[in-house]
This record gives structure tokens, C-alpha cells and sequence, in this order.
């Protein structure tokens, strides 16, 4: 079995984020599938995203035959918003409350 990591440092790289995403919505998916997804990155890259999504239990690898077959396991993200990420909840209330303010009063920033 993989060591066990932060799952602060598994969703740190975006191909990681990506197979989340990909698995999220295919569930089941075997590796060799997942890699056909990111053909920019070797399939031992790939590998090697998958040990460490398993290593911080965001991913159950189910063995089918010949084939290894990954689901997303989305505990331990729950985790991380309710150990951490909810205490950041008032500032987006707070920066979305002044946005809709400066919308409403015609102050909105513009692009340039």
C-alpha cells in the first residue's frame, strides 16, 4: 500500500485535481483509462498521481481481473473543509456581500 500523505499535498498538483475531477464524474474507471485522459503525461507519472490520491484515501482501487479500477473517495475532503477550509466561509460571505454591493451601486471594477 502507498505511504500515507496530507491530502493538502494530493490535491496540490493539478493533474491530480484533474483525475478527481475525471473520477468524479466516471466513476470506476481503470488506470490505463485514466492515463488515456493525459496523454501530456507518462503513464508512470500517472501511476504515480494515482499512489499518492490512494496514499491520502481520496481514491479505493479495486482489483477486476488484470486491471486495477479507481473510485474517488471524497471523506477526506469533507475532512479538510470542515478541519479547515470552512474557517476561510465568512471571508468569501464577506468579499461576495461586497460585490454584490458594489454591482448594485454601479462601483463594480471593470476590465481593462
Amino acid at each position: 500500500m502507498s505511504k500515507r500523505r496530507d491530502p493538502f499535498e494530493a490535491v496540490a498538483h493539478p493533474t491530480r485535481r484533474a483525475i478527481l475531477d475525471l473520477l468524479r464524474e466516471h466513476p470506476g474507471l481503470p488506470a490505463g483509462e485514466i492515463a488515456s485522459h493525459f496523454p501530456e503525461v507518462s503513464r508512470a507519472a500517472v501511476s504515480k498521481h494515482l499512489g499518492i490520491l490512494r496514499g491520502a484515501r481520496l481514491l479505493r482501487a479495486r482489483p477486476r481481473g488484470r486491471e486495477v479500477h479507481y473510485t474517488l473517495d471524497p471523506r477526506p475532503l469533507g475532512d479538510l473543509y470542515e478541519q479547515w477550509l470552512s474557517r476561510f466561509e465568512p471571508l468569501w460571505e464577506r468579499s461576495l456581500a461586497n460585490l454584490k454591493r458594489q454591482v448594485e451601486e454601479g462601483d463594480a471594477p471593470t476590465e481593462s
